[in-house]
């Protein structure tokens, strides 16, 4: 389960960017995720992906 608290979700989606999944793409797929409101919801606390690092900065 996708934690809901943005912090937390942070740290969990860059973890698994970085462990288990080579593009947000898919882990967006892997997880059931939609990716437009991850993205929204990490960039309303000032992260937004960078796709040659593979992760939220």
């Amino acid at each position: 389960m996708i934690p809901k608290d943005p912090m937390i979700l942070l740290s969990y989606v860059n973890t698994q960017l970085r462990d288990q999944y080579p593009t947000l793409e898919d882990f967006c797929k892997g997880e059931n995720a939609d990716p437009e409101e991850l993205k929204e919801k990490l960039a309303s606390v000032g992260y937004v992906y960078n796709k040659e690092l593979n992760q939220f900065r």
